[in-house]
């Protein structure tokens, strides 16, 4: 818990309490990192936090909408209360739909733009006013291999992950001459909570995703959660602005 690439670092992991998120906090944590955990949902994340703790790391339970700017100011203050400063953040809270887009109600594109899209701005725009006023930071977002190209209905989801990358490469500009690095993983298919539901509603769509990766298998939490220690860490001190796909070779 001492000697790790993030060690002494204060991170916020946002959508925490399952998946990509849980996985995160459990790789950072062994990497050394303080954290500050949110979701929804307290309960998961309580649980989470008692695990982080009896294997001797450190973590604290901020829960919350993300979508709410209100959640985004109270998950800075906290890791600075804490921990005395932001060192960085995985911007990961996010949902999906399906349904093509002729099908979707207006109330769910605007729910989707709000927790997707708004919530990494809010998460960011808190993000980056602490950690300029303290010497810099990282901050990793979370997009998707679908946020470079397109698939049969997921037309919302895919939008919210395209804006992704273009608010971060924008960020990582803004923000560099300030000592603020932001980039993006974009993992492609992931045993997650998420890709249970996408197999609930298309199995063989699922399998045919997979078959088309290289390696022949979905990602794990673990595998994105790694990839985006590392863009944290100071290991990444040079890496501005990139998308790092977690995908197996399904972009290559």
């Amino acid at each position: 818990m001492t000697d790790g690439i993030l060690s002494g670092k204060s991170i916020i992991i946002t959508g925490a309490s399952s998946g990509i998120g849980a996985d995160a906090a459990r790789v950072f944590a062994e990497e050394g990192a303080r954290l500050v955990l949110s979701a929804r949902t307290p309960g998961p994340l309580e649980a989470l936090e008692a695990e982080v703790t009896a294997a001797g790391g450190e973590a604290v339970v901020v829960a919350g909408d993300i979508s709410d700017p209100a959640t985004a100011r109270r998950l800075v203050a906290t890791a600075v209360e804490r921990f005395g400063r932001l060192n960085g953040a995985l911007n990961n809270a996010g949902m999906t739909q399906f349904g093509g887009i002729a099908d979707l109600s207006e109330a769910d594109f605007d729910r989707i733009i709000a927790v997707n899209v708004k919530g990494v701005w809010l998460s960011m725009r808190e993000q980056i006013r602490a950690m300029r006023a303290s010497g810099g930071g990282a901050i990793v977002n979370v997009s998707s291999v679908g946020g470079y190209r397109g698939s049969p209905g997921l037309g919302a989801y895919q939008a919210t992950k395209h804006a992704v990358i273009g608010m971060s490469r924008t960020a990582a500009h803004d923000s560099g001459p300030l000592g603020v690095r932001v980039n993006v993983v974009a993992p492609g298919a992931t045993e997650t909570p998420m890709l249970q539901h996408w197999r609930s509603h298309d199995p063989a769509g699922v399998q045919r995703r997979v078959d088309q990766i290289p390696l022949r298998r979905p990602a794990t939490g673990g595998d994105v959660a790694s990839a985006a220690a590392w863009l944290l860490s100071d290991r990444a001190s040079y890496l501005n602005g990139v998308v790092v796909p977690v995908d197996g070779g399904y972009s290559a």
